[in-house]
């Protein structure tokens, strides 16, 4: 990669990262593509040049989101922790992320947009049910969870937890972080049958 080069992808990755938390604090719809830009120290021109729109790079960031998502999840699935403690990880995470984001922008990431519907189905599909798949044998590993526990009954029951997160109530959630959490440990303490000792 050249100077040219290196000099694009950083500014594409300061608007990136500009975007994303203005629209963590405040929404999508409320942030302009010339205060993305005045964040960023790039003209608006750039971040047109580079992403078409805001739309398109409302996509990006989220799949930039997600790939953090999946690589932290990665670090603590095949991390040396227990399995008790790998969860309590994934509770506080799933709590911490909920947290830091702006109601509007869980919409948006949530979204009826058929592309961010349809990347969502893909992340999901291809790269965060096999990894949750990852971490369900390594707590059968360690005799955490029932080995007489299907994985076809376990992706059941993400998919349902997933359509539960797509209702309005979910939505509502960010309003209770204590109520998102005992959803978050319901799901997970569901698939090992009984709680660690910390909760």
């Amino acid at each position: 990669m050249d100077g040219f080069e290196r000099r694009k992808e950083r500014k594409k990755e300061n608007i990136r990262q500009a975007a994303l938390e203005l629209f963590s604090i405040y929404g999508v719809q409320k942030v302009s593509i010339a205060e993305i830009a005045e964040k960023a120290k790039v003209s608006q021109v750039t971040i047109y040049n580079y992403f078409g729109s805001k739309d398109e790079l409302l996509r990006d960031v989220i799949s930039i989101l997600q790939n953090k998502r999946l690589q932290e999840d990665t670090e603590v699935i095949e991390s040396n922790l227990p399995f008790p403690e790998k969860i309590e990880s994934f509770i506080a995470e799933k709590t911490g992320e909920l947290a830091s984001l702006n109601s509007e922008f869980l919409k948006s990431i949530m979204s009826e947009d058929p592309a961010i519907r349809q990347m969502a189905e893909d992340f999901t599909k291809n790269k965060f049910i096999p990894l949750m798949l990852r971490l369900v044998e390594k707590g059968r590993a360690e005799g955490y969870i029932n080995h007489n526990i299907s994985n076809e009954a376990i992706l059941l029951y993400i998919n349902m937890f997933r359509e539960g997160k797509r209702s309005n109530a979910f939505l509502d959630l960010e309003q209770s972080k204590q109520l998102f959490k005992e959803v978050v440990t319901l799901f997970f303490y569901g698939i090992m049958g009984k709680s660690s000792d910390k909760t």
